[in-house]
């Protein structure tokens, strides 16, 4: 396990988060260039060892309901990668809305809508499929037939 200290020399490294110390001697970093409201990447990092990530819902991720990861047991290889993923995570676009309808040649029309996470195949109000991709979505709409009306 990595000490307090090492923990606080590898995440100084990276220049995107600035250091807020807080109660009992427990150190914050902020990402203030975040697109999100939340902008605390490391959270309560204590002089014992402990502390959180924030890596929101990253599925490799097993995160608390709040979205952080305990770094506890970290190793610096581990730490590295959660910090990147976490700073990557807060500075991508969401992905913009999508609801496109698809066509076949019969005229009959199916919905694809984006509803953060999934993507998902309307048939009318009704819940005809969901995908966890786009690309899976497409795939099974051209296999049906389909193709998005221009």
């Amino acid at each position: 396990m990595l000490t307090f200290e090492q923990k606080l020399e590898i995440i100084e490294t990276f220049p995107e988060l600035t250091r807020k110390d807080v109660s009992m001697k427990r150190v914050n970093f902020h990402f203030e260039e975040s697109l999100y409201d939340k902008k605390i990447v490391v959270y309560h990092l204590h002089p014992n060892g402990n502390g959180f990530v924030y890596v929101g819902n990253l599925p490799q991720y097993e995160a608390d309901n709040k979205g952080f990861v305990n770094i506890r047991d970290f190793s610096e290889k581990q730490l590295r990668s959660v910090l990147g993923d976490a700073i990557d995570y807060l500075s991508l676009e969401p992905e913009p809305p999508y609801d496109k309808t698809w066509v076949n040649r019969d005229n009959e029309k199916l919905d694809l809508v984006y509803e953060e996470p999934f993507w998902n195949v309307y048939t009318g109000k009704n819940l005809e499929e969901s995908f966890g991709t786009f690309d899976n979505a497409e795939d099974y709409l051209i296999d049906q037939g389909f193709k998005e009306k221009k």
